[in-house]
């Protein structure tokens, strides 16, 4: 017997039938013996028609009513995974994320997580082996008592951290994929499923561009150490073993994994856009005369590359923000020049990242020259660099995003046999 959460997304509870497909692998866990909490999104479409009434009875929303409105999705899909649990034969009730609590901090629609008591869920397990039934991606603030979200992919966040707080031996993603892949396949058909993934690896993953988890999930999982299993709601609940291990991806800490490869995936993120400003004064503090105000405004920057002119007396300074955020980053760039005081400023919105990533390149040397070196081959342009201990990225014309990517996937020996 052991404890596990059990996380389920948008297009796994999409409509009760679908809802009841989740109840059968459900009762399976239980049928096995493990004590059980369940975190569901909204049904499939559902956030996004109530984000839609939100900003159609008003454009500028107050962020605490927005939060009480998004919510909602969830607790529907809670109340009706309950119901067919117990329609089974199983002792199962909703909750919400108050009533657990999940206590958040207060930034509505992007909460961060600051404890949860998993003491009733534990109590339940032992007294009556209940089935919790829990809302993912909402809690509340303390002492305000307001219901928070924790922004798009926050059920996974739940689901982790959740995990960590009744300390579950595994927390199970299912998902409409049945696992993490070396890239997307949609891009690269060679593309194969990977075992295992470190959580080091699975963290740059998610924050370079791949959809399968959400970042604040990983980290969670990383700093509590709470296994991670990704795996599909699509595959029948009869066929599988629940003392088995179903097809799927393991997301653990880095001494689990026995053999690594040099480089576990290639993710990219088309969601980019570039900023040049051109010819500032060479002198202490201008770089913070320009991040500042962009940290201020709460606009993300990724990729920054600094040049200087042949004399050293001025310097270009590049960077990357999300395409989202490009206007807002301009106008705030602008709004500074007089304290800047760069003479010209360059931007471009068709251009893409794509990020080599693998715990085994701490030990190999040369692994970013041979993707220069292949993309060269076919003529891919390389806008700008950066690079940590296990994964490099680079910022090219959007136009090659698809090529580069198979390009990479194939030079590091990725494609499926």
């Amino acid at each position: 017997m052991g404890r596990l959460v059990m996380k389920f997304g948008g297009t796994s509870v999409a409509n009760i039938e679908r809802i009841r497909n989740v109840a059968q692998h459900v009762k399976r866990e239980v049928d096995a013996g493990h004590d059980v909490a369940v975190v569901v999104s909204a049904m499939s479409g559902k956030t996004n028609e109530l984000v839609g009434w939100a900003t159609e009875a008003s454009p500028l929303h107050d962020a605490r009513e927005y939060d009480a409105i998004v919510a909602s999705g969830e607790l529907i899909t809670a109340g009706l995974l309950a119901i067919v649990l117990q329609s089974l034969g199983i002792q199962a009730r909703s909750w919400q994320g108050w009533q657990i609590p999940i206590l958040t901090d207060d930034a509505h629609a992007s909460a961060r997580i600051t404890g949860i008591d998993g003491a009733e869920l534990l109590k339940r397990f032992k007294e009556r082996k209940e089935v919790a039934v829990i809302a993912g991606f909402q809690g509340i603030h303390q002492p305000t008592g307001r219901i928070t979200t924790l922004g798009r992919g926050g059920s996974d966040t739940s689901a982790v951290a959740i995990a960590a707080a009744i300390h579950a031996d595994r927390c199970d993603i299912y998902t409409d994929v049945d696992g993490v892949y070396t890239t997307d396949p949609r891009v690269v058909p060679k593309a194969r499923r990977l075992e295992k993934v470190a959580f080091e690896e699975m963290l740059e993953m998610a924050s370079q561009g791949a959809k399968v988890l959400q970042v604040r999930s990983v980290e969670l999982g990383m700093v509590h150490n709470v296994p991670v299993f990704v795996r599909s709601s699509f595959d029948k609940p009869e066929d599988i073993d629940p003392h088995g291990t179903p097809p799927g991806t393991l997301i653990c800490s880095e001494e689990e994994i026995m053999e690594s490869q040099v480089v576990t995936g290639i993710a990219f993120s088309r969601d980019e856009a570039q900023i040049s400003v051109r010819q500032i004064e060479d002198k202490p503090g201008v770089a913070a005369s320009i991040f500042v105000p962009l940290a201020d405004a709460s606009i993300n920057v990724d990729m920054i590359v600094q040049n200087v002119s042949e004399d050293g007396k001025t310097t270009d300074l590049t960077f990357t923000v999300p395409a989202s955020e490009y206007t807002r980053a301009k106008d705030t760039i602008t709004k500074a020049k007089d304290k800047i005081g760069y003479k010209a400023m360059d931007s471009a919105t068709d251009v893409a990242k794509v990020s080599v990533i693998g715990i085994g390149m701490r030990s190999h040397a040369g692994v970013a020259a041979q993707a220069f070196k292949a993309l060269s081959e076919r003529n891919i342009n390389i806008r700008a660099i950066t690079t940590s201990e296990i994964k490099f990225s680079l910022l090219i014309d959007a136009a090659y995003t698809e090529l580069a990517v198979r390009t990479l996937h194939t030079l590091y020996g990725l494609d499926q046999a």
